[in-house]
């Protein structure tokens, strides 16, 4: 049936796969699926657009490069002898072509992902580097073997999606030889760009993730094509691919040097705070608070009069017991994520250190929770906790003003630098919270009790905070 059967084929095949996924939903287990499970809930619908918005990027990016390469060769190709036809069919099987051997490179590079995340955080920088290594070696022994059957073969690389006539053979050879040119230069480039999303390095992730298709492929289509016609819209693959190697090596240069051998070490939890418990009852009170506000020396103020435990940095270093990272690494990460981060899913979707991080954080508070009585700071708990009877939910904020001035003068930091760092770090919270909470973290509709520092001062509030939960705690009785 020609070209018309291969469409019924293509067509009938996705019909057959939605039967297939249909009938297997049958067979879920811990799922129920029925009419209400298909109503559309904003909330679940953000939640999903969020984690797939990298992918949707990733997958556009091609699109929107794609109708830039269709249209102008099909423009540059008409005033050529090849027509305009042949260097869009060619061209789309070459790409085809490329994008499967780039494909057994990200693959590599994917796989090695938990490698380099694990040992990156565990600063074992020696195993970061050996991977490094292999990762880059074998893509470019595949990148290598992709240029030698480009320059070599494409005549038969061709012939396997079918034949034309000597122009078409003749530009696909062009094709071949020139927009694959640098190919050789992908064995870098995509590894590099999962590497840094491995490690945690977002915006360069997103930067290498974008850099050859957005940033220099268009701009050298555009351009080149103007001033050399057809050819110029091939020689714009190798113009990206060597500024994307450039960029690429660049930044993977200047990471291994700050690459550091050392080895990460791990101490168990440790009781931080005193234990007179004053508490009749379990309690636990929850802290979450604006940087600069005060908030961590108000809850170390309350465990000191409750007489209970007071948790911090020590889920730190459980959290790089049980995890393997470097406490230096998960006090750098946790609680915080940038606005990048989802792009650094583009090439793999997984669970990343920050996912990790959040969910053995949540199983240590529910765990030190469900044990005694006990303030914890931030990392979510009033949100890990909400389905548990006796416990607190406090909001700590302050004032602009109060909080430069508490920055500067507890943390050192001069005027400027203190209000870059206070918004920095609470959007970083926020985003951490929101991600996933799916609530704002200034809402105080979210906390039991919301107080303004500097109104009362860092050491009434504490007082006021004892006096609702030994008031709470009387009446519990």
């Amino acid at each position: 049936m020609g070209v018309e059967g291969a469409a019924i084929a293509t067509i009938f095949s996705q019909f057959v796969t939605f039967v297939l996924n249909a009938w297997y939903i049958k067979k879920f287990k811990s799922i129920e699926m029925n009419k209400k499970a298909f109503q559309i809930k904003l909330s679940v619908a953000r939640k999903v657009s969020a984690l797939g918005i990298s992918s949707f990027i990733t997958q556009m990016s091609f699109v929107v490069v794609m109708a830039f390469e269709n249209n102008l060769l099909a423009k540059y190709g008409a005033e050529s002898k090849f027509g305009a036809e042949i260097p869009i069919t060619v061209l789309g099987i070459v790409m085809k072509i490329s994008q499967i051997l780039n494909s057994i490179i990200i693959g590599i590079a994917a796989g090695s992902q938990p490698i380099f995340g694990y040992n990156y955080g565990a600063r074992k920088f020696d195993r970061v580097k050996q991977t490094l290594k292999t990762v880059l070696g074998l893509s470019i022994v595949i990148s290598t073997i992709a240029f030698i059957l480009f320059q070599t073969i494409p005549d038969k690389l061709i012939s396997i999606f079918g034949s034309g006539d000597e122009n078409y053979m003749e530009f696909a050879c062009l094709a071949f030889r020139t927009y694959l040119l640098l190919c050789i230069c992908n064995g870098v480039q995509i590894p590099s760009g999962i590497f840094f999303q491995a490690i945690g390095k977002s915006i360069k992730s997103a930067i290498l993730s974008l850099s050859r298709q957005i940033l220099f492929l268009i701009p050298a289509l555009v351009t080149l094509g103007h001033m050399f016609g057809i050819m110029g819209v091939l020689y714009s693959g190798p113009v990206a691919d060597g500024l994307a190697f450039v960029v690429a090596g660049i930044l993977l240069i200047l990471e291994v040097k700050h690459l550091k051998q050392a080895n990460g070490n791990s101490q168990t939890l440790v009781d931080d705070t005193s234990t007179d418990n004053k508490l009749k009852e379990q309690m636990v009170i929850t802290i979450s608070r604006e940087y600069g506000s005060g908030g961590r020396y108000i809850g170390r103020l309350i465990a000191d009069k409750l007489g209970i435990k007071f948790y911090d940095k020590d889920f730190v270093a459980e959290l790089a017991k049980e995890t393997g990272l470097a406490e230096e690494y998960i006090e750098n990460n946790e609680q915080k994520r940038t606005a990048l981060a989802g792009l650094n899913n583009g090439y793999y979707v997984g669970l990343d250190n920050s996912d990790e991080l959040f969910i053995k954080e949540a199983e240590l508070i529910k765990k030190v929770a469900n044990k005694e009585s006990c303030v914890i700071i931030g990392r979510c708990a009033d949100f890990i906790l909400k389905d548990k009877e006796n416990v607190i939910k406090v909001f700590v904020y302050a004032n602009q003003e109060d909080k430069i001035k508490r920055a500067t003068e507890i943390y050192g930091l001069d005027k400027t630098k203190a209000e870059k760092e206070i918004k920095r770090i609470d959007k970083l919270r926020a985003n951490h919270y929101k991600h996933y909470t799916e609530k704002n973290w200034s809402d105080h509709s979210n906390y039991d009790i919301c107080i303004n520092s500097d109104t009362l001062g860092v050491e009434s509030s504490a007082d006021l905070i004892c006096q609702i939960v030994q008031e709470k705690n009387v009446t519990q009785l």
